[in-house]
């Protein structure tokens, strides 16, 4: 009999495929992190040994504090706003950072990486819905940025990320995903240097969207873990 945590894991799955067949994508292309925010070491073992092989955190003293007690070896990736006077902790302790949203803290990467003699590698955070409350850069700030940042030692730029504004309409969020699938298809049109490999986005609420709108890596927490206290 599946464990509670084996049939919400599975379900989600069921959803990226369908997804991804709906969009004539194949699963496999999909990458699913569970996002443990919030929760426990323990929980987040158990999602790994029913098959979860990426592990996303938002803060970086959640993750520092789960890492020693974290079984097998997940792909950790942190997604959420990083301080730059918290680079130093993350450095050589992640995969993927998600969330690089402005020059300064690509440059505190960079530095940081070159210290410890490493690359890391990221994604840049873009601001989609010109959301206020959102982090990241604006579309249009993209290639200037771009080509500065991937002029940096230390940093290898993987791909994009956003968190797109809360909407009660799908077809807003739609929108969103699919300006963003845009940007990262022409980015390497335009500089030769700089490939797109990753585009994450989609999370619970709207992870089918972003699979059919082209996202390869969705962040997905409470349909997963339960929802938060």
């Amino acid at each position: 009999m599946e464990s509670e945590m084996q049939e919400r894991i599975a379900s989600v799955r069921r959803r990226i495929a369908q997804a991804a067949q709906r969009a004539g994508r194949s699963e496999t292309d999909i990458t699913l992190i569970g996002v443990s925010k919030t929760k426990p070491a323990a929980l987040v073992n158990e999602a790994l040994a029913c098959g979860i092989t990426d592990i996303g955190e938002n803060r970086v003293q959640e993750l520092l504090e789960k890492l020693p007690a974290l079984e097998g070896k997940p792909r950790v990736h942190l997604i959420g706003h990083l301080q730059t006077n918290k680079v130093k902790q993350v450095i050589g302790k992640t995969t993927l950072i998600h969330s690089v949203d402005s020059l300064k803290l690509a440059k505190e990467i960079s530095r940081q990486s070159l210290e410890a003699g490493m690359v890391s590698d990221v994604l840049l955070q873009v601001n989609i819905g010109r959301d206020e409350n959102k982090f990241g850069f604006l579309a249009e700030e993209l290639p200037e940025a771009l080509q500065e940042i991937a002029l940096l030692a230390g940093i290898r730029v993987r791909g994009l990320m956003t968190v797109p504004p809360i909407e009660q309409d799908s077809a807003k969020t739609r929108a969103h995903f699919q300006s963003l699938y845009k940007v990262f298809i022409d980015i390497p049109q335009i500089y030769d240097n700089i490939k797109m490999e990753y585009l994450s986005m989609g999370m619970s609420g709207d992870f089918e969207i972003a699979v059919e709108e082209g996202a390869n890596l969705v962040r997905v927490g409470s349909a997963i873990f339960g929802s938060r206290a």
